[in-house]
């Protein structure tokens, strides 16, 4: 299933709903979202079709006369991929594929598909095939046997039943074989992370795109694999970072999503064990993104999922280099001021003035206030090995001592 492939872009279209869940502007919002993930996934997107409905139509997903303008579009330009931004049912996806004869993606097979291009361990590699395979297990119906290709016309009816419980059978041993292989490889890692002895261990979480790798570059002055696309990382890295005479281990997880497929959640958790067992989390966010709080909100989600929202976490505001802010003029007495308003300074007045001296700003780019990121840090860490090894206390002094060309010593 995880062949590897040269990426051809290729023409799509995208599909959203407006219900009374979701407004337009919260929409366009995911829109925007879902165009940057068909991007990363080798689609260019050349429209967006949108309807406002109660919920969701049964059949089809959108209406029957929005499906016809759909249909003639398609049609018109030879669209090959139509991506939905909610998941489908195997049904609704059927029929869909039955009236626009195009590749039919919702948002969780777009997500399972940019992680299969994107993993590179054996283990990542297994983690999105056992999630593949649990999203394809109810889709069975009128696929092969090697499920490489749709089944249909002359001499595939009559037993068609028996031949999907065959794949059926196929697909539930190969997620139970490759469950087995989870667990073998997670006792492995399990061992690893003890050997590792009892430095502090510091994570890096937040949302996919925050510019996690990048700062793990800066920090570690590693070369961890970094690009301006979506899940950029799958596998965690963990490197051995020193700051002043204090030695810790930093390590990078994978980003999250807003509506991350649920399989995905599940076969990744044993990976977020480097969450879990971390000491101190250092949460990044993109701040120059319009929906950077909606952003956090997620990766909280996701943390209390794991059981580690309690967790000691400094708040990374990244990318204050690419922040910008929308301005009044002196004599424009209509305007009402908007958090579209607010200048980086405003935000600091803002809820973000309770985190106090745990928020800060940074550019891991440009190494934008990385020296006062490094003393916090420092700050954190020894606090928690020094309560971890009281006795060695005098090893490491309240503050590194820092040069006048910013080296630590």
């Amino acid at each position: 299933m995880l062949e590897k492939t040269e990426i051809a872009y290729e023409k799509a279209i995208l599909i959203g709903i407006v219900t009374q869940n979701q407004n337009e502007d919260k929409l366009t919002e995911f829109l925007d979202e879902l165009e940057f993930l068909t991007f990363t996934a080798g689609g260019e997107v050349v429209k967006r079709f949108t309807q406002k409905m109660q919920m969701p139509n049964s059949k089809t997903f959108i209406g029957s006369g929005k499906m016809e303008e759909v249909q003639a579009y398609v049609e018109q330009h030879d669209i090959g991929t139509v991506v939905f931004d909610d998941e489908l049912t195997p049904s609704q996806q059927k029929n869909i594929e039955k009236i626009l004869k195009a590749k039919i993606i919702d948002r969780t097979n777009l997500i399972l598909d940019i992680f299969a291009q994107r993993a590179q361990t054996s283990y990542a590699r297994t983690q999105v095939e056992l999630a593949q395979y649990q999203y394809l297990l109810p889709r069975l119906a009128g696929m092969w046997t090697h499920l490489e290709r749709q089944k249909g016309g002359i001499g595939m009816r009559g037993p068609g039943e028996t031949e999907i419980e065959t794949d059926r059978r196929i697909v539930r041993d190969r997620i139970s074989l490759l469950k087995n292989k989870l667990k073998t490889i997670d006792r492995q890692m399990a061992t690893q992370r003890g050997n590792r002895g009892k430095l502090v261990r510091v994570a890096l979480v937040g949302y996919t795109n925050v510019g996690k790798s990048t700062l793990m570059n800066v920090i570690s002055k590693s070369n961890v694999f970094a690009e301006n696309k979506l899940f950029a990382t799958l596998d965690t890295t963990v490197r051995k970072v020193v700051i002043g005479n204090l030695p810790f281990l930093l390590s990078d997880t994978v980003g999250f999503i807003r509506k991350l497929p649920t399989q995905l959640v599940e076969s990744f958790k044993s990976t977020l064990d480097e969450v879990r067992e971390a000491d101190l989390l250092l949460h990044v966010v993109d701040i120059s993104h319009p929906q950077f709080e909606d952003h956090i909100e997620s990766v909280n989600t996701i943390l209390n999922e794991i059981d580690c929202k309690d967790k000691r976490t400094i708040m990374v505001f990244n990318k204050i280099d690419a922040y910008t802010h929308e301005t009044i003029e002196e004599d424009d007495l209509t305007t009402e001021p908007t958090k579209a308003h607010y200048t980086l300074d405003d935000w600091q007045q803002t809820w973000m003035s309770k985190i106090g001296d745990k928020a800060l700003f940074i550019s891991a780019v440009e190494k934008e206030n990385m020296e006062s990121f490094r003393k916090r840090v420092y700050q954190e860490v020894r606090d928690i090995h020094v309560t971890r090894f009281p006795y060695n206390n005098f090893l490491y002094p309240e503050e590194y001592v820092v040069y006048s060309n910013g080296e630590e010593n």
